[in-house]
This record gives structure tokens, sequence and C-alpha cells, in this order.
């Protein structure tokens, strides 16, 4: 059986400043040359491609350069990047919103795609003359919309306003109803950019159980753009991951979503596990206080970034107040690659009411037998609160937890959760 959607070479190239990215001739003349199959038009896969992301004319930058990959039918596919990789441009050339420069896309079946609050509808139409209008692009019967109807109107969650202008939903309201729509009317590929970040974390889960259920139940194909990389791992079976255009890997959402956060963890300094800026001009600081070092300790104090599972971690946080303060405290927040929060502690419990010039450090211990076998970051904030923000937050060092120490030792798969404390179980015989 062939891929439903097979990808060879595709390419976007935008020109900075225009409106468009072809001439209306060459529009219509893609418009009568464009394949059976959707393959792109001869007279775009004429166009001249640059080797680097400079493009062949002035002003213009390649979106998408050299893309090629091909996906089997019932399959779910995350697509991850950076923003402005070029994912939500695949999206837009796949669901033939715009054309690609060079290259082509065959996609076989039905596509529907949701990339933006309000996709495929029209404002001023109520809900339910949206639901038909969109069934009808489709190319389905009144009378198969019709039976899916209820069941497109309960998910969505809007029976009340179905008889409203959609123009006078909510944006939350607006992406409950482009899904449910998108999921019901039983496409064959389902294409659905970061749109979903609208919705509540309740509707959220719901959508994506409903694109599982798309896929193993119905054979359905689905590409998921998400930057929620806890999401692409459990629900997709495969990932690509596009950066600066261009496809860099494909594969498991595992190895996949591990290559992509490594490459954009924050960078520690020479001297491994801490980072030290002492008085330079780069650190970060304002007014009232500087950084002057964060460090990851061992038990002996040596800074370190791999650490054993059943061992303690020091995290030490220099810094320099500037002038006198009052009611300020140090908040660490310690995420994992996959952006889930492990836990945030502060030190207010600590700090004095009132610092007054001068240095400090501000040392948190972790316990031994506490994390689990993960990647980690260290972001970090100083505030009062309630108050004011001191210093914003932002990531600072990583590092990984592995090795022996806690349940998770003597299982080669991972464990599941951000943190997997040593806890005490007893087991003994019970009469009967």
């Amino acid at each position: 059986m062939k891929p439903v959607v097979e990808v060879h070479n595709l390419s976007k190239l935008y020109r900075l400043g225009s409106i468009g990215a072809s001439s209306l001739r060459e529009s219509v003349e893609g418009l009568f040359g464009k394949g059976r199959n959707g393959a792109a038009p001869a007279a775009a896969a004429k166009k001249p491609i640059a080797d680097d992301r400079v493009g062949p004319v002035p002003n213009s930058f390649w979106a998408l350069q050299d893309v090629s990959f091909s996906v089997n039918a019932g399959r779910i596919v995350g697509v991850v990047g950076r923003n402005g990789a070029g994912k939500s441009t695949l999206l837009k050339l796949l669901s033939r919103i715009t054309e690609p420069t060079s290259g082509r896309a065959i996609l076989r079946g039905r596509v529907v795609s949701l990339l933006e609050v309000g996709t495929g509808f029209h404002p001023e139409l109520s809900g339910r003359e949206n639901i038909f209008l969109n069934g009808a692009i489709l190319g389905m019967r009144r009378a198969e919309i019709a039976r899916k109807f209820d069941e497109i109107v309960e998910f969505a969650e809007v029976g009340k306003f179905i008889d409203t202008p959609v123009k006078r939903y909510s944006s939350g309201m607006f992406v409950r109803l482009a899904f449910a729509v998108a999921a019901h009317l039983e496409p064959e590929i389902l294409l659905i950019d970061e749109v979903l970040a609208v919705g509540d974390a309740g509707f959220q889960k719901k959508c994506l159980g409903k694109m599982g259920e798309v896929a193993a139940q119905q054979g359905r194909t689905v590409f998921f753009v998400s930057h929620n990389m806890g999401a692409v791992r459990s629900l997709c079976e495969e990932a690509i991951l596009i950066d600066g255009g261009r496809l860099v890997m494909s594969g498991k959402p595992g190895d996949v979503i591990s290559h992509y956060l490594s490459a954009s963890m924050p960078k520690d300094s020479e001297i491994e596990g801490q980072i030290w800026w002492n008085g330079d001009k780069t650190a970060p600081r304002n007014e009232d206080l500087a950084l002057r070092g964060i460090r990851l300790l061992n038990p002996e104090g040596v800074p370190q970034s791999t650490f054993e599972a059943d061992k303690p971690i020091a995290i030490e946080i220099h810094y320099e107040v500037l002038q006198r303060l009052r009611g300020a405290r140090f908040c660490l927040m310690l995420v994992t690659q996959e952006g889930e929060l492990a836990f945030s502690a502060t030190d207010h419990l600590f700090q004095q009411e009132t610092q007054l010039p001068g240095c400090y450090k501000s040392v948190c211990h972790i316990p031994g037998g506490l994390l689990n076998r993960r990647n980690y970051v260290i972001k970090l904030q100083c505030d009062v609160p309630g108050e004011r923000y001191v210093l914003p937050g932002a990531d600072y060092l990583s590092f990984n937890v592995g090795g022996i120490g806690n349940q998770s030792s003597h299982f080669p798969e991972p464990w599941p959760g951000v943190v997997c404390p040593r806890v005490e179980w007893k087991v003994e015989p019970v009469e009967k």
C-alpha cells in the first residue's frame, strides 16, 4: 500500500515585503498545471533553488527547503522545532493554502486543516451553518453531516450558542467548534497546528484523546504541530524535527524530542556544572541586584552536571545586592527537558527581611533518591511576592540524573514521572 502522504524535496521561498509568492499569471498556470495527485505545478518546479538560506533574489528567504518524507495511513506524526523553523509553512503547503516554490507533496485522501483560530469559518454565519458549510467543502452530503451534527455540538460544548454567528464566539469556543468539525467529518488526513493551545486544559486533553481515537480506530493520519513535548511523546508514533526550514531528523518521538531539546538546552560555562559572571557586564542584573554565579555541586563540593540518582545535589546561587532590598526572595524551578515542572522552591523562609548592599549566596539542597533518571533545567527568578520581579525567570544550568539509587534503576526503559522518590515498602505474610 502506498503512503498516504509523500513529500519530495518540498521548498518554499518567501519574498520579504511582498504580498504572495507568485504572480497572477504563475498562479493561473499552476492552477491548470497541477497534477491529479496534488503534485506541484511544472512552472513551480522550474524555479531556481539557492544552496543556502539566502534566496536567489534580494530580500527573500527559504521558509522550507528540500524537505522529504513519507507517512503511512493511521499514523500520528508530531512536528517539532523552534518558532520560525518552518513547521507552519509545511502544514500550509500540505493543506494547499500556499503553493510550493519547488518540489511536490502527494496526499491521498481528503484533507482537513486546523492551522489558526477560525480557519475555514465564515464569521457572519452561525455555528450550525458553518458545520454544514465545512462539510460541503469537504464533499460530504447534507445527510452525512446531519448524522454527525449532534456529536460535533456535544464535543464542542457550544450547544447554547450553535445558532449564534461565530464572530461573537470567544477564541476558546472558536477552537472547540473548529476542532470538533475537523475531527468528526471523517478526513483521511488531519493537520493541526498549535491552535489547541488556545483551549483550556480539560478541552486540550479531550482533543488529544480524540486524535488518538481518529488514528487508531478510524485509520486516519494526523499531523500535530506542538511545543508541548509531553503531548507529542505520549500521543505520536512518529516525529519529525524541522530547523531552519530543513528536515533535521525523523523517527521515534522520544529520540527526536531528545535531539531537539539537547540542541536547545542552555549552555554551561567552560567549567562543567557552573556558570560564573563575577562582575561581567553580561550578568543578569538591574539596579537592585546582579547575579555573580550559579553552581551545581556534588557531596564533595565539586561542580558537575551529571549525578547519580542516590546522591544529593547542592545548587548555589551567588549574587550581589546593589542597593537595600526588602522582602525579596529567590525562586528556583526544576523543569524537565520536556517542560514538565518537577518542583519549585524558594529561600524566603531563610532570607533576612531586609538585605543590605553586599555579596550573598543561597544554597538549595536536593536530597538523594528523589529525582528520576532525566535531564533537568534550572529556571531561576528573584521577586518580591505580590509586588514585582527583581530578576525575571530564565533558564540557566542543565544537568542529568542517572545511574542507581531509586526504584527506576533496575528498569532499562524510561520510568514515568519527573520524580522517583525512594519510598519504604514492607511485605509480609498475613493469616487467611
